[in-house]
């Protein structure tokens, strides 16, 4: 009788009927696990075939994933520490050498009220201009002394807030850069480790690709050239997020910074996308500090040691002043006579000069201005125009 039920199976007579000889040689896991449990040859060798191998060829591609994963995950780390190193030097000339002036000057200071010290430590950038009057008013000179270890102390702290957003800036700018191209670089290790895996020829596919690179080499060079450029540039921290920058005509505030192109909005809301490739030179107002340059014409038959006077008092008035001593770096000057100008009327253009924080010279010259002109009102002295005529 078990020989006709052979017949009728066809190819049991066939059917293997020991480990080896149903899952090879090296028998895996859950064929091993179907033969203890059954003795079935033919259901160990549809397990070898079916189930154990395509679980395995599974897991090997989750190994590789999870292998990536992890080394994407260090190489981040890794990145983020040395882009945090290579930028704690950010801006050196300004943070120490207005640091050592205001330090300086702050040990030959008296101290000032907690009043005071407390307008101080609450001045930042976003006070408007009726509270920088305000405590305009309360601030200044105590006693004849223009300054103060509690008021060198919060422009200090303005300075280093300013150093370590630009460095945040940098990091971020940087940082995104080398991450994207580590995890391009890990994942297409990882894919082609996997398709080898798969059975996939990758001679022929490697092949192509080294000819597809060549021919878009040629092809795109003005996109190889952004490229390079772009690393160059974030490398060397020629500008980031937020700088005001000048790039041939166009003029604004720096929004996006990637490999390939920079997008600055102008004053007047126009957005310009600017190839990296094709910037050639780039003025940054952004970095390390900013001058307010502001000229002031005056009759020719005017005075100018009078001006002169009226032009540091002003001045004066403002480093006084704790809220605008966050801003100002240096202690203003004025220059004097810049220019004459016999053209009638006959003028002569006195210059004042402010160092300030960077991005904050308009608002200086905007302020000095408005003192400088209701000083000359208050001294009787005309602008040149109401003279000749």
């Amino acid at each position: 009788m078990l020989s006709h039920v052979q017949a009728a199976v066809p190819g049991a007579e066939q059917a293997p009927t020991t480990l080896t000889g149903s899952c090879g040689d090296n028998p895996g896991l859950a064929c091993r696990l179907v033969w203890d449990l059954s003795h079935d040859g033919r259901a160990a060798q549809v397990t070898s075939q079916f189930v154990a191998g395509p679980v395995h060829l599974l897991l090997r591609v989750l190994f590789v994933v999870l292998l990536a994963l992890l080394i994407r995950f260090v190489v981040y780390r890794l990145i983020n520490r040395l882009t945090e190193r290579a930028t704690r030097t950010l801006l050196p000339q300004f943070r120490n050498g207005a640091a050592r002036r205001r330090g300086a000057a702050a040990a030959e200071d008296e101290r000032v009220t907690a009043a005071e010290a407390a307008a101080v430590a609450e001045a930042n950038s976003s006070v408007p201009a009726e509270e920088r009057e305000a405590a305009g008013g309360r601030g200044g000179a105590v006693n004849g002394v223009d300054s103060s270890p509690e008021m060198a102390a919060a422009a200090a702290q303005a300075e280093r807030a300013l150093t370590d957003e630009r460095r945040k800036q940098r990091v971020r700018a940087l940082g995104s850069v080398l991450r994207s191209a580590a995890s391009v670089t890990i994942f297409s290790i990882a894919g082609v480790t996997i398709l080898g895996d798969l059975g996939v020829n990758l001679a022929p596919l490697l092949a192509s690709a080294g000819v597809v690179g060549i021919a878009v080499g040629f092809g795109a060079q003005n996109l190889v050239r952004d490229y390079l450029s772009g690393v160059f540039m974030l490398v060397e921290d020629q500008y980031g997020v937020g700088d005001v920058i000048t790039v041939g005509d166009a003029t604004g505030t720096v929004e996006t910074v990637t490999l390939r192109i920079t997008r600055l909005r102008s004053v007047n809301g126009v957005v310009w996308h600017v190839r990296n490739g094709a910037i050639e030179k780039v003025g940054n107002e952004s970095q390390g500090w900013a001058r307010a340059v502001l000229d002031f014409p005056v009759p020719y038959t005017a005075d100018l040691t009078t001006i002169r006077t009226l032009l540091a008092d002003a001045a004066a008035g403002m480093w006084n002043e704790p809220v605008w001593r966050t801003v100002m770096i240096e202690k203003p000057e004025v220059w004097g006579a810049q220019q004459v100008d016999m053209t009638p009327p006959p003028t002569v253009t006195m210059r004042v000069v402010v160092k300030t924080a960077p991005l904050r010279q308009w608002e200086v010259e905007r302020e000095m201005r408005a003192r400088v002109k209701a000083a000359l009102d208050a001294a009787g002295i005309k602008p040149p125009s109401a003279v000749a005529s």
